[in-house]
């Protein structure tokens, strides 16, 4: 008997396709399951009308994966990761973390299945990763691993800033409580010279004035 394909049978035949066939594994396997109806004029029309529905929807599909390609070729993302000695991963890079990156990095939504790893990434370094879009159309994008600051260390950077400050602050404080105390020691000693500067000259003047009075006695006895 002669059907009409309505799906894919492995190793027998594909949608679409008109074929003869045993008529016991036509109505006893085929035509119950829906795999295939008898092939008469309207079943024919039927399947050529969706082989023509299924080539422009096959057409605009490659449009769209092409156009989507330009997006993705080339594409440069950066997944951070803890990683060991020998940069060894804690854990691995997968198609499902690739895919998270490329929409929150890139807005692209991939499925994370059509992104072909030969296996999940262990260490860091740079990767070029295959994203099979259609059967001919696999843009690459290249993937950089790179390891993830410690938090510990992050901490201790922290802490090393906030002590770096707080020495730079005391030494500062110390500089100027020196220099106020400096200041002080000049300004005193400033004074102290003053104070003997005063003394001196009063000193000399009671020397005069007593010069004086002497010399006036002695003119007045002359007399």
């Amino acid at each position: 008997m002669k059907v009409v394909f309505i799906e894919d049978v492995p190793d027998v035949a594909e949608a679409g396709q008109i074929k003869e066939v045993a008529d016991g594994y036509g109505r006893n396997y085929l035509i119950p399951r829906k795999l295939a109806v008898l092939a008469d004029a309207r079943a024919t029309q039927i399947v050529e009308a969706r082989k023509k529905r299924k080539a422009r929807i096959e057409a605009e599909t490659e449009a769209e994966m092409r156009e989507l390609a330009k997006q993705v070729e080339g594409l440069d993302i950066v997944i951070k990761a803890k990683a060991g000695t020998k940069d060894r991963l804690y854990g691995s890079i997968t198609n499902a973390d690739i895919a998270e990156e490329l929409n929150k990095s890139a807005g692209l939504v991939i499925d994370k299945r059509i992104i072909e790893l030969e296996k999940p990434i262990q260490e860091i370094g740079s990767y070029e990763v295959p994203i099979r879009l259609t059967k001919d159309i696999i843009p690459m994008i290249k993937l950089s691993v790179i390891e993830e600051e410690k938090v510990e260390d992050k901490g201790k950077k922290e802490s090393e800033g906030k002590k770096e400050k707080k020495v730079k602050k005391a030494t500062k404080a110390k500089k100027a409580t020196k220099a106020k105390k400096v200041s002080e020691k000049v300004a005193a000693e400033a004074q102290k010279e003053t104070v003997a500067e005063e003394t001196k000259v009063e000193d000399q003047g009671e020397g005069v004035a007593e010069e004086a009075a002497e010399n006036q006695e002695e003119t007045e006895q002359s007399e």
